[in-house]
């Protein structure tokens, strides 16, 4: 990594405070900029739009598909920002060219019917953790919250007579998210029985104010809430292909179509813009002419 990068990834980590996931993505598109650079044995400080488009040639023919090149040059555009900002170029050249359009996949979601079938399954089974992962799904599906939230809630994170968390989102970005009686009722009997249990597993014996905790009384991290997911529907039966984000689109979607105003969903999910939440309107509209065409009798194909 050159000395421009290795300032450009200190700014997004000290700065910025983008997450690891983020930066590296950042560092890996922008890497690839310059293994192109040196095929072409042209300098950072001298490349031109032309050269860019280049490179978004090499890009398509190397089968990248739109969707990432379009986030290269965003990343390649934020990293010359910095660099013009440092005085290292005389100007952004990626100012001067138009990003590819990608065409939008809508994300999946769980409809209701699915929810009820995953949490009534889960509420069958008898091992030790069934409890924490009941609490796991329905906190994920009550709260809306992204993976890196609710690995890193803590006991000081909630009121729980008051049924709200405090959540901490991207960009250091403060949000209060409400959740459910019931999962208010499912977070004290947690407290109260199963983090004591796995409390007692723990090896360290540093104190730890982590809320959700692994089977060895650790604080769960992203992949481990990965895993559990995996494991609940191993343990199962029932194979939905879940995921933490799986959950946080099956929110915003369920509580439009149950008639939530889009820019309390907005707020609620913690998005910056209001054209990331429009998503989700779209899969509201599917899901209108999916039920059409399945219910009316004149729609339904012969």
């Amino acid at each position: 990594m050159n000395r421009t990068l290795q300032e450009f990834k200190d700014y997004l980590t000290y700065e910025r405070r983008f997450s690891i996931h983020t930066i590296s993505a950042y560092v890996g598109d922008i890497e690839s900029f310059y293994t192109f650079l040196l095929k072409q044995n042209i300098l950072d400080d001298k490349v031109t739009k032309y050269d860019i488009r280049l490179f978004m040639k090499d890009q398509i023919e190397a089968l990248l598909d739109k969707k990432s090149l379009k986030r290269k040059i965003a990343s390649l555009r934020h990293y010359y920002t910095f660099l013009e900002s440092k005085n290292y170029v005389s100007e952004n050249p990626f100012l001067l060219v138009v990003s590819p359009k990608a065409a939008q996949k809508l994300p999946r979601v769980l409809y209701e019917e699915e929810i009820n079938l995953i949490f009534e399954a889960n509420k069958r089974r008898t091992d030790l953790l069934k409890d924490r992962d009941q609490l796991i799904l329905e906190f994920l599906f009550a709260t809306g919250l992204r993976a890196s939230e609710v690995v890193n809630m803590t006991l000081q994170s909630f009121n729980l007579n008051e049924r709200f968390i405090l959540v901490l989102g991207k960009g250091n970005k403060e949000r209060m998210v409400p959740f459910t009686p019931h999962v208010q009722q499912l977070l004290k009997d947690y407290l109260n029985n199963q983090r004591k249990v796995l409390l007692s597993k723990r090896r360290s014996s540093q104190p730890t104010s982590a809320l959700f905790l692994n089977a060895q009384g650790g604080k769960l991290t992203i992949q481990g809430l990965r895993y559990i997911l995996l494991s609940i529907e191993k343990k199962t039966g029932e194979y939905l292909k879940l995921h933490p984000h799986l959950f946080r689109h099956s929110f915003a979607t369920n509580l439009l179509d149950k008639g939530a105003d889009l820019r309390v969903i907005q707020e609620l999910l913690g998005h910056e813009s209001l054209n990331t939440t429009q998503i989700y309107t779209h899969i509201s509209e599917e899901k209108v002419l999916e039920t059409y065409h399945t219910s009316h009798p004149r729609a339904k194909k012969k």
